[in-house]
């Protein structure tokens, strides 16, 4: 067995809060932990923090397998959660301990921060200049446990908080691409536009993926993004391609459908808001219980074979 290479990461972008879910279920990703760093105050708490008097800013310290995931691919992913325009904390959270920085571990890091950093200056995306400070790493401390992966044990409240927090509807406007109806009309066949666009269900038993057993990795048919594995792929009897779970649960969207007389959860793509099936509890106990049914029109099969030729390296992983 190959044995994991470790490194860390450390961001911050604001309340620790939101900072975890987008890094968290990457392939490669060991472990993300919101805490408090840059400050003077040795083990402060949150309220200590909170106080802006320590110095301190709230920030998230990722365990990762370099060799499976890239620093670089970190500080984009990072990018994309925050606005690194605003000197006085993010969006409704004001104060010191809510600015962001990325505190870099090694020269390399610096380096890779600097010049993304510069890359985002000069791409036109912002009017005004990039203030996200690029600081030399210093002791981390864990936060309280209540803190810790709150996107997961308080989902409810923590959704609410980022919408109302202004957060989400930034990311959206300045990340999320839009797709035209007629760019899509032009690029998708017509029953993958029903699938996707209409909320349409392609028969059963009659697509291509359903039986599929070939390894490999399944990907939003309008975003390219990733989203099921076929490790995670079983026969269900249903006719559709059947996955006990997604690669990555925050690349999903799930809403209740009360379409055709019945209350189901329809599961969409969170990068293009394509409609892609339906998720059941009653998929196999041993693997979660979960039975995410989706439509292969909204699919685009990767073997394993073409992964690293489209893109899509850091996904072989899965299959190691």
């Amino acid at each position: 067995m190959t044995e994991t290479k470790q490194a860390l990461a450390t961001f911050a972008g604001g309340c620790f809060w939101c900072m975890v879910e987008p890094f968290d279920q990457q392939p490669g990703i060991i472990s993300v932990v919101s805490g408090y760093t840059g400050g003077h105050k040795k083990n402060p708490t949150y309220q200590d923090v909170c106080s802006d008097t320590t110095g301190h800013y709230e920030a998230v310290q990722i365990t990762y397998d370099p060799t499976r995931f890239s620093y670089q691919k970190l500080v984009d992913i990072f990018w994309q959660q925050i606005d690194p325009t605003d000197p006085g904390g993010q969006f409704n959270d004001r104060g010191d301990s809510y600015r962001t920085a990325i505190f870099y571990h090694d020269r390399d890091q610096q380096e890779i921060a600097e010049k993304s950093k510069q890359a985002l200056s000069e791409s036109g995306k912002f009017t005004k200049p990039i203030v996200t400070e690029i600081l030399p790493a210093q002791p981390f401390y864990p936060a309280e446990e209540e803190h810790q992966d709150y996107y997961k044990k308080n989902s409810f409240h923590y959704r609410l908080y980022k919408k109302g927090s202004g957060r989400e509807a930034f990311i959206n406007q300045t990340w999320k691409r839009s797709y035209s109806q007629s760019e899509l009309k032009e690029r998708l066949t017509p029953i993958q536009y029903h699938v996707t666009q209409e909320n349409g269900t392609e028969p059963p038993f009659q697509n291509p993926y359903y039986a599929n057993q070939e390894e490999g990795i399944y990907v939003d048919i309008v975003s390219g993004e990733p989203l099921f594995s076929s490790r995670d792929q079983y026969d269900a009897g249903c006719g559709w391609p059947s996955f006990t779970k997604p690669i990555n649960r925050n690349e999903l969207e799930e809403k209740l459908d009360t379409s055709h007389g019945m209350r189901r959860i329809e599961v969409r793509s969170k990068a293009a808001d394509s409609h892609l099936g339906h998720v059941f509890n009653d998929g196999p106990k041993d693997d979660g219980g979960m039975r995410y049914c989706i439509n292969s029109a909204a699919l685009r099969f990767i073997p394993k074979h073409r992964l690293e030729q489209e893109g899509y390296g850091v996904y072989k992983a899965l299959f190691d």
